[in-house]
């Protein structure tokens, strides 16, 4: 089956189209996508490379309804909108792309992949707020995570990697690029992850601080007299690498500050360096050990010196990196050093594989 992966971020578009036997055919990425009026890349792509038989979206919220990829019609269209308020730089954007796709594709089968699937069965300690019951049945409020289609296949393929089934390893995954979470994966489903009801809890990201004392926001907001609109925005455009190191917030800049001298660069890489460190601990707390770290995203693929430092912090979890495969990976590849007790892994991110994966899943059960 030919199949069309759409994946919408929160500024940009990438297209993937795939052949019968899962071969990428042709792709492209389109920086600051305006929405359905912007069809151009679109067009072109699928003149280059000729028809598709279906269609996969990437999707990252799918609220408490959808806990599985969903054929799109129009009753999960209204669902997706109702709930844009939960994801509200991802999901308007993936709505955009659906109705632009439906319109230059009309007829093909469309199919909606969640972010947030991969974590639905998290168990009830693992993804219960200790709100009063009456908020958490009220509002739907839970840990949903996210990254689940990174995180799906970088355990899949890092299983692959070290030739074991994922079912019989206890793996902690790590997606590290702009956004940034880690999952533990035990038997093969995610038993706990970092990120929560919302995409900023978890890891320092590059724009985004992660876990924040909620008594701090309250007292940002009473005693700070900070306006609502400002705190929302600096939560999310203008924290994490770029509040502390007062650049761009992409891990290159602050590595290259750090290595200039610049105490803010220096303070930002130790601070993000300490909260992944922690919480790849408190992940396996969560698996009842670890067999496998698994390092994939921008970051995680291409910084060898965070993927050192993270990992000499780990040495009592029985991690270890070989320091020539780690300086010279960034790509699919083993960095483990000889005589680790656990193993470390890069996997290339690979969205547009799951997302076609559960494409065909859906269209065969259909």
């Amino acid at each position: 089956m030919r199949v069309l992966v759409v994946n919408t971020g929160s500024s940009s578009l990438k297209l993937t189209r795939t052949d019968a036997d899962g071969s990428v055919t042709a792709a492209t990425t389109v920086d600051h996508w305006q929405g359905e009026g912007q069809l151009g890349p679109l067009e072109e792509l699928l003149a280059a490379c000729g028809p598709v038989d279906a269609v996969g979206h990437r999707v990252v919220h799918g609220g408490p309804r959808h806990t599985e990829a969903a054929l799109v019609d129009d009753l999960l269209v209204a669902y997706l909108y109702s709930i844009s308020h939960l994801a509200p730089l991802h999901n308007p954007r993936a709505l955009a792309g659906i109705r632009a796709v439906r319109d230059l594709l009309p007829g093909v089968p469309t199919v909606a992949a969640f972010d947030t699937a991969f974590h639905a069965a998290l168990p009830p300690a693992a993804r219960t707020y200790a709100l009063p019951r009456e908020w958490n049945e009220r509002w739907g409020l839970r840990r949903y995570g996210f990254h689940g289609l990174s995180h799906a296949h970088a355990v899949r393929r890092a299983a692959e990697i070290v030739g074991r089934p994922p079912a019989e390893l206890r793996i902690v995954s790590a997606h590290l690029g702009a956004g940034a979470s880690l999952t533990a994966v035990r038997g093969g489903v995610s038993v706990d992850t970092t990120m929560g009801f919302t995409p900023l809890a978890g890891l320092v990201m590059n724009t985004r601080p992660g876990t924040v004392d909620p008594g701090l926001v309250l007292w940002l907001l009473e005693h700070g007299h900070v306006p609502e609109p400002e705190l929302a925005d600096v939560l999310e455009h203008h924290a994490g690498l770029k509040g502390l190191s007062g650049t761009s917030g992409d891990l290159r800049e602050v590595l290259a500050g750090r290595a200039r001298g610049d105490v803010d660069c220096a303070l930002a890489f130790d601070v993000y360096v300490h909260r992944l460190v922690r919480e790849i601990a408190a992940m396996t707390a969560a698996t009842g050990g670890i067999d496998l770290l698994v390092m994939t995203g921008g970051v995680g693929e291409h910084s060898w010196q965070l993927r050192e430092a993270a990992v000499a912090e780990l040495a009592h979890l029985g991690l270890a990196v070989d320091p020539e495969r780690n300086r010279a990976t960034t790509a699919d590849g083993d960095i483990t050093a000889p005589g680790a007790e656990a193993r470390t892994v890069v996997v290339t991110a690979r969205e547009d594989v799951e997302i076609r994966r559960q494409v065909l899943a859906v269209l065969g059960a259909a």
